[in-house]
């Protein structure tokens, strides 16, 4: 399980407040400057820099969450120190693509973490992507 998700009690798997996960995962979380414990490394630029949380963000979070899920739950960014997030992120760099994880399914990744948030794709693309793929995966599986 990662940071964002939890089960409920019919098996499904929900995104969630990030508020739910703080006490379980403490270490995740780190106050910048705002008396505000965050959860730095699945936060969009514009969250970290300004505040402003909005649904773009919560896809940015998103595409974070299904980073975690191949990766069977390493915690994103663990290399960066959460004060130096902000500008990581402003220089460009995301995350690597997980080992064995396929092109398409870190391309939906990928374009979850667009610096614009206007550039995000809306939920409803990305539960599409992860439909289309998921049929493409029922041939092999």
């Amino acid at each position: 399980m990662t940071l964002m998700e939890i089960i409920d009690d019919t098996l499904q798997v929900k995104i969630t407040d990030n508020a739910l996960s703080r006490d379980l995962f403490p270490m995740d979380y780190h106050c910048l400057g705002d008396n505000e414990n965050r959860p730095v490394r699945w936060m969009a630029l514009e969250s970290l820099v300004n505040n402003e949380f909005s649904s773009a963000g919560d896809v940015w979070a998103f595409g974070v969450t299904l980073w975690e899920l191949m990766t069977l739950g390493q915690t994103p960014y663990v290399d960066i120190d959460p004060f130096e997030m902000a500008a990581y992120l402003k220089d460009g760099y995301r995350i690597a693509q997980p080992i064995n994880c396929p092109d398409e399914l870190f391309a939906v990744m990928a374009c979850c973490w667009a610096l614009d948030p206007e550039e995000r794709p809306k939920f409803q693309q990305r539960v599409q992507c992860l439909t289309e793929f998921h049929a493409a995966l029922g041939a092999y599986v």
